[in-house]
């Protein structure tokens, strides 16, 4: 009897022991193919249609949080709610992680909504009267990029020493059509046209608004550090998740989105190489 007792013991001992391998083995996998991704309109939209549909082929449940704002998709990161975002351009995302105490890594740079000159009143550069109104934003980074489409296009100089990704209306140098500016939050511009005669919009306001960025009257000319990307966690950037999110980026399925729903987005260099 004491021969049979120890039998079955053993025998459910092994049981046992063999389910719970079984069950860890099966939820390990499974917790790691969750991805929560994040971004602002259009760019949530981009990880939607762009890069959800990849990454569930190769066995990830994906998530798509819209965010209204610039502030969020980071701290999200910083609390483990997002495993990556996708809303912002360098030059913002390492003034962020320094002024919040993070470490952010990019991983891949994608296309960018440009900012566009816009007008109601206009229909191309050369019908702008003297005396205009311009509505730009008002904080540094889209400022600077605002007056920096006017240089490029000729309707204003800067100081040939300004570094156009930090230029301001102080160092416009030359004036010919004496513009007149009017600084405003960047998610208002839009609004602003009613207003005034010509407005420098931010892409992802401009879409959210129903404006055509084809139709622009110019667009900006994006450098690198201006240019959107994914970003994590420094402490993720060697994980799998964040190899495959960067292959759904470069595949051929994420191009023909591109082509297809966004229009008039400014390229990075590796995908026009």
């Amino acid at each position: 009897m004491k021969k049979i007792t120890l039998t079955l013991i053993s025998i459910l001992l092994i049981g046992v022991l063999a389910a719970c391998g079984s069950d860890e083995s099966s939820a390990s996998p499974d917790e790691n193919k969750k991805l929560v991704l994040g971004g602002t309109i259009p760019y949530s939209d981009m990880l939607e249609k762009g890069v959800k549909p990849y990454l569930e082929e190769k066995g990830y449940t994906v998530e798509i949080k819209e965010f209204n704002d610039y502030i969020q998709p980071n701290l999200a990161l910083k609390n483990g709610s997002l495993d990556a975002n996708l809303f912002q351009h360098k030059v913002y995302m390492d003034a962020f992680a320094k002024e919040n105490d993070m470490e952010l890594t990019s991983v891949i740079t994608v296309p960018t909504a440009p900012i566009g000159v816009y007008s109601n009143k206009y229909k191309t550069l050369e019908e702008i009267e003297d005396g205009s109104t311009v509505a730009i934003a008002n904080d540094p980074t889209n400022l600077a990029r605002g007056l920096t489409v006017l240089r490029d296009n000729g309707l204003i100089e800067f100081d040939s020493e300004v570094d156009p990704l930090r230029a301001s209306e102080k160092d416009i140098t030359s004036n010919p059509k004496n513009l007149k500016f009017t600084p405003v939050e960047a998610a208002q511009l839009p609004r602003t046209l009613e207003s005034v005669d010509l407005a420098a919009i931010n892409g992802n306001f401009a879409i959210s608004a129903g404006l055509d960025l084809t139709k622009a009257l110019a667009r900006d000319k994006l450098p690198e550090e201006i240019i959107n990307r994914v970003a994590v966690l420094t402490e993720d950037k060697d994980e799998q998740f964040v190899k495959d999110i960067k292959e759904a980026i470069e595949s051929e399925q994420f191009k023909k989105v591109i082509e297809e729903d966004f229009q008039g987005f400014h390229k990075p260099d590796w995908m026009t190489k």
